[in-house]
């Protein structure tokens, strides 16, 4: 392995792809190591044996024997082929001990050797296919309905089109839509998020999720052998097999190590036998060709990479690659695209404004009677909030283009529109408010009688306000870039928490923004993997949300989240910088070692044990310490942030109450209509999500802008 790492000196064919995980083997039952304990028996029994013996010279000998065939015959494999590698130093150097009579430090070479060559096929492996455990979240049995009947059948038989039947407790065998029932899945084995998601017809469920109380029947949309799961797993696989600039350059400098140790040595062996005793020179050689020996130093990148991949697939960060875990770790600066990203992209009413006395619900029935056949994307909003209002009967509606609608409800006349189409009356100061908190407010007129206002948001993701935040703490700058008009903006970016907002941008002024940001260090685009494609191809990081399902999002970004919560990506960034501090000490570990025991060798300070010895222990060292970045500790599963979110046929009942609580926004400097919009807020705003009644999170007394809340979702 450590070969593998240096300039192989062999490749197994059959493994060079990614669709087949090496079945990692117990410790014990490594042949390398089998071979290592057996060597370094035979080692222990010579050295108790009496010196300068028959059987002492016999049982170094076999010891080597026993050790060199770890590396040995893969050395000279690759040698035939124009390979080589570390295992050829090694290989020359116990041969030429044996020449000299020193059959001990050949034994002991041998079995180091060995023990790190096990160590390391066995952590590699380990890392590698630690992802197989995610294909096994998928059961091996699944409940088909056949003309009626529930049978079971094997997972890997089922077909596109086929009707499962999932129990409640039931894990999802493969992709597909529910056709009927309703249940809340658990998605945190694929995704991270520890909230279930609720479902019902027409909603996609995932291979490996966890159906929760109801029964649901579902709609195959894909085989095992293609779904979800198993992309997710094919791509991290190919993802470890990037590698990041650190990584190239391990390898850039390992490399031509190699020919260049063997040159070195035969110069050191050479020129001290022509100047000094051949038989003092011809052994430090020797030495030296150990001692510059360079496999930790290239194995200290990829081991910490595939680990941290691996663990961040675990917790729902796709990260794509060395190159990927490098850039995410060293992001100075966030942009963040508005819809979808900070916010949910599902408009929903957050107030009604009632004209006078007129009850709230008749206002939003009227609304919604005119909205009832509407393919506006505010219908939607305004008929899920009277979903549970008696209906009233609207006829001949019409669309009055950039105006509204009119149309007849309950035999009378109506009007629902924008201000301006509807007459304002006395509402003029509430339309103005609402329209400064960033909503889009329609006026309600019935039988030429105003009934009120209704505003409809697309509202903030409760866990943005912590995610921006935790950024902030992290020493992250975040900025908010937005299509979106400059009003709209700054309301929900005063929510957010970002002081920072780019609005009225097509996607190529992102794509310029990104560029002009990497000025301040390196950024991170976050966006929807689609739309904001030109700024994510442009950032030195471009993250994908909510990628779970969507190929076209996972390979347009660097990074995918393939959760909601955008909380992931504090977690991300945190998990990768930790990596590259990892990988940089294992850098700097092992270029330290090989600059020292280069010259210690060849002044004869240490002998070959003490040099062999300090090598493999400084590869053991790398290989545990890289290992290390696959701990989950920063990316913790996290409960819901904030308050729940109200059922929309419930949200105007509680938001009438209260909606005068709504601050107006701070001044902001406008540039110019036409000019790409620049918008700085006033002051650092709240770092807990403000929704529009101005609620807290729950249990939390402090004013908005602490950290304790934060710190407090960061623990858990």
């Amino acid at each position: 392995m450590a070969d593998a790492c240096c300039g192989p000196d062999e490749v197994d064919e059959e493994h060079t792809g990614v669709s087949e995980p090496v079945t990692v083997t117990p410790v014990w039952r490594i042949r390398e190591l089998q071979a290592a304990a057996l060597a370094g028996l035979l080692l222990l029994a010579g050295l108790i044996t009496p010196a300068d013996t028959l059987v002492e010279t016999v049982l170094f000998a076999v010891a080597a024997l026993v050790g060199g065939s770890t590396f040995v015959p893969g050395a000279l494999r690759g040698l035939v082929k124009g390979r080589l590698g570390v295992g050829l130093l090694m290989t020359i150097a116990a041969v030429g001990a044996i020449l000299l009579g020193e059959v001990a430090e050949a034994a002991t070479l041998a079995f180091l050797f060995s023990i790190a060559e096990g160590l390391e096929g066995y952590a590699l492996a380990r890392t590698r296919n630690s992802l197989r455990a995610l294909l096994d979240l998928v059961p091996p049995t699944a409940t088909v309905l056949r003309s009626g009947t529930a049978e079971t059948v094997p997972a890997g038989d089922l077909r596109v089109g086929d009707l499962l039947l999932v129990r409640p407790g039931d894990k999802v065998a493969t992709d597909g839509v529910v056709r009927s029932g309703r249940s809340a899945i658990d998605t945190s084995v694929v995704t991270g998020e520890s909230v279930p998601v609720e479902v019902g017809p027409g909603a996609e469920v995932f291979a490996g999720t966890v159906n929760g109380t109801g029964a649901v029947e579902v709609e195959v949309t894909a085989t095992t052998a293609d779904n979800s799961l198993a992309r997710l797993v094919h791509v991290v696989q190919e993802a470890q097999e990037r590698k990041g600039a650190s990584q190239r350059l391990a390898e850039r400098i390992a490399r031509p190590l190699v020919p260049g140790v063997l040159i070195l040595a035969g110069l050191v062996a050479l020129i001290g036998s022509l100047v000094d005793d051949p038989a003092v020179w011809i052994p430090r050689a020797l030495v030296v060709l150990v001692a510059a020996a360079p496999c930790a130093f290239a194995l200290s990148v990829p081991i910490a990479v595939v680990a941290a991949i691996g663990a961040a697939s675990k917790g729902g960060v796709l990260i794509k690659g060395g190159a990927a875990v490098e850039q995410l770790g060293s992001v100075k600066v966030v942009a963040v695209d508005k819809t979808g990203t900070l916010t949910r992209n599902e408009p929903s009413v957050i107030e009604i404004v009632p004209a006078g006395s007129i009850p709230a619900d008749q206002v939003l029935a009227v609304a919604a009677a005119l909205e009832a056949r509407s393919e506006h994307p505010l219908a939607a909003a305004i008929t899920a909030a009277a979903a549970d209002l008696p209906g009233l009967d609207g006829r001949e509606v019409e669309a009055v283009p950039g105006q509204g609608l009119t149309g007849i409800v309950a035999g009378r006349p109506a009007r629902l529109g924008k201000p301006g189409f509807v007459a304002v009356g006395d509402l003029t100061a509430d339309v103005v408010r609402l329209q400064d908190a960033g909503a889009t407010v329609v006026l309600v007129e019935h039988d030429g009688e105003l009934l009120g206002a209704v505003a409809v948001r697309d509202e903030i993701r409760p866990e943005a306000a912590e995610a921006v935040a935790l950024l902030r703490r992290q020493g992250v700058s975040v900025v908010m870039l937005t299509g979106d008009n400059a009003r709209t903006a700054a309301a929900i970016a005063a929510q957010a928490g970002v002081t920072e907002v780019r609005a009225e941008l097509s996607p190529e002024d992102k794509a310029q923004i990104v560029t002009e940001l990497q000025a301040r260090g390196p950024v991170a685009m976050v966006g929807d993997g689609i739309n904001d494609a030109p700024a994510l191809a442009t950032a030195d990081a471009g993250i994908a949300m909510g990628a779970m399902g969507s190929d076209v999002a996972i390979e347009a970004a660097d990074v995918a989240l393939m959760g909601e919560d955008l909380r992931r990506l504090p977690d991300a960034i945190a998990h990768t910088r930790h990596a590259r501090t990892i990988f940089t000490q294992n850098l700097v570990l092992s270029g330290l070692i090989i600059v020292v025991l280069i010259p210690l060798a060849g002044l004869g300070i240490l002998g070959l044990a003490a040099v062999v010895a300090t090598h493999e222990l400084a590869e053991v060292l790398v290989i545990l310490n890289g290992i290390r970045a696959g701990r989950r500790r920063l990316l913790p599963s996290r409960p819901a942030s904030g308050p729940p979110r109200p059922a929309a046929v419930r949200e105007h009942d509680q938001l009438k109450a209260t909606r005068t609580a709504s601050p107006s926004p701070e001044p902001l400097s406008v540039m110019p209509r036409g000019e790409v919009q620049t918008l700085t807020l006033a002051a650092p705003p709240s770092a807990t999500p403000a929704t529009a009644q101005g609620a807290d999170r729950p249990g939390c007394d402090c004013e908005p802008g602490c950290s304790c809340c934060a710190d407090d979702g960061h623990r858990k």
